[in-house]
């Protein structure tokens, strides 16, 4: 049985979130409709067909993207619906992000650590006294290694009791069994259940991961229908189901678990396109007194190599450098800087991905578990450089 990990919201907090609803979903529907309307977008208008052709040739229940140029009204384009004879999915519609709340929470830590309420050099052993997480360890692993990927430990180390619906508590008890590949800083070594401790850092000063996000980020930024947690994906107006593959070309609805919500830092957080347009003009920085230009280039310079990114299907091609930054990839795709996030969980896939030379950004939300998007997102890159270097003639 499944045991919603979110917490009530304070009525302060409550109320905050309900009116910066209204005002930002008027904003979100002023630029909605103008989108589709430039003529210089026949190019993306041509590849957001050709996505559809494919989702609907292997039966995708739904997807959204999203792109923003610089100031430009954003393109928002939807396919499918929110499952089986339901809704259409539209700007609107929230969707799990996944992994993709990594680069929310690297903003969440870096805002912090700027106004000196966290520290990127707090050893994680100070942040959750109570277990002994890096008694194997000759150096201190500290909340930039975690947030970087670089801890040491074994990757992916038990994420498998995630999935097996293991608390927090007794997943981080396991966390002091792990034995390290390397000194801290030095490799890469992705991690999901390391991200508890920063859940349960924030559970023992009295507050949660979802408040801090929503206080610090989510709220300031005047995103409409970003949440964290399952009840704030289920009590959405309008949120994607949940799709897994039963057959080449059929898919089944499935229900929401509750195992990588326990780990939000990791996997929590929830938004719609509407949301991820204001996300990526956030990284593109057009909300400097949110996430200001330091902030950025501490979160995408490249700190450790992740050379197996340059084998990855449809991207390896393009791919000359691959590094992993602080809750962001950093790739050098075709001579131009990406940075970078995808997310999977069940029945879901988010793909996150913004140039500062181009001052372009691109998002990628699905509720199912297609191997579609490892396609559609480096084939936008492909075609947005090329127009980049074609305009340049």
């Amino acid at each position: 049985m499944e045991h919603s990990d979110v917490k009530v919201i304070p009525p302060l907090l409550a109320f905050f979130k309900n009116s910066i609803y209204i005002f930002a979903l008027s904003l979100s529907l002023l630029a909605f409709p103008s989108a589709f309307a430039s003529e210089d977008q026949a190019w993306l208008k041509q590849y957001s067909s050709d996505i559809k052709a494919l989702a609907k040739q292997d039966n995708v229940p739904g997807f959204a993207i999203v792109v923003v140029s610089n100031d430009e009204p954003a393109y928002i384009d939807t396919y499918g619906t929110v499952e089986k004879k339901g809704a259409k999915i539209d700007k609107d519609t929230v969707f799990r992000l996944a992994s993709v709340s990594k680069t929310f929470t690297a903003a969440l830590i870096s805002k912090q650590n700027a106004e000196q309420t966290l520290d990127w050099q707090i050893p994680l052993a100070k942040l959750a006294p109570e277990y002994k997480i890096d008694n194997y360890t000759d150096k201190p692993i500290l909340l930039r290694h975690l947030v970087g990927q670089s801890t040491g430990f074994t990757p992916n180390a038990y994420d498998n009791l995630i999935e097996a619906n293991y608390k927090l508590p007794r997943v981080l008890k396991h966390l002091e069994k792990l034995d390290s590949l390397c000194k801290p800083g030095y490799c890469y070594t992705y991690q999901n259940t390391l991200f508890g401790v920063l859940e349960h850092y924030y559970q023992a000063i009295d507050s949660s991961f979802e408040e801090a996000l929503l206080m610090n980020i989510i709220a300031p930024l005047q995103m409409p229908h970003a949440s964290v947690g399952k009840q704030g994906l289920t009590n959405s107006k309008s949120w994607a189901k949940p799709h897994v593959a039963i057959d080449k070309r059929k898919w089944v609805k499935v229900r929401v678990k509750d195992n990588y919500y326990r780990f939000g830092p990791a996997a929590g957080v929830n938004a719609s396109a509407s949301d991820m347009e204001i996300w990526l003009r956030a990284m593109l920085h057009q909300y400097p007194d949110v996430i200001n230009d330091n902030m950025i280039k501490e979160l995408t310079h490249p700190r450790v190599k992740t050379v197996q990114e340059l084998r990855r299907r449809n991207w390896r091609e393009h791919l000359q450098t691959a590094h992993y930054g602080l809750g962001w990839r950093i790739y050098n795709f075709d001579g131009v800087k990406i940075n970078y996030h995808g997310g999977w969980v069940q029945g879901y896939r988010a793909d996150v991905s913004f140039s500062p030379e181009l001052g372009v950004g691109y998002v990628m939300l699905m509720n199912a578990e297609s191997n579609l998007i490892n396609q559609t997102t480096a084939e936008f890159w492909k075609r947005q450089i090329a127009q980049h270097k074609l305009a340049l003639k």
